[in-house]
């Protein structure tokens, strides 16, 4: 768990730094500019703007039920950022697993992708596709839930 907010908090230690540098310097008002895009940059990179992450298992459950694509995703990857932010809300339809939280998701990820954990992995119809395109993504969901 803390893994997944090592960068956010890194960010935010930062931005305190930099925004406490401005404010020393007599520059109140970069300081609190530093701070707040240190600290949108620190929310940009952690888990809430993913949804809750389920288990591999449980994404591979809901994924066979319902037919929407799972995702395997880590915090502070920018291809995973991309894809989440491009898909916008039709992201919330996808099944979202980060990987660093579970074992069994990061070993599924390694097998799709010759032994790396390269995310995002995203995984329609039981066959792997490495970080595929938005648009293509947004595609593969069931009409019914588009």
């Amino acid at each position: 768990m803390m893994r997944a907010w090592k960068l956010p908090l890194v960010l935010v230690l930062c931005g305190a730094a930099v925004a406490g540098g401005q404010a020393f310097g007599g520059s109140p008002g970069a300081a609190v500019l530093y701070l707040l895009l240190f600290a949108g940059l620190a929310g940009v990179h952690s888990p809430l703007v993913f949804p809750k992450s389920p288990g591999a298992r449980e994404a591979q459950r809901r994924s066979a039920a319902d037919g929407r694509p799972v995702v395997y995703w880590r915090p502070g990857c920018r291809y995973c950022l991309r894809l989440r932010l491009r898909l916008g809300r039709t992201a919330r339809q996808l099944h979202w697993v980060d990987i660093w939280r579970d074992p069994e998701a990061a070993a599924l990820v390694r097998a799709a992708n010759g032994g790396d954990e390269t995310v995002p992995t995203v995984v329609v119809n039981g066959r792997p596709h490495t970080n595929p395109d938005p648009a293509w993504v947004r595609e593969q969901l069931p009409a019914a839930t588009t």
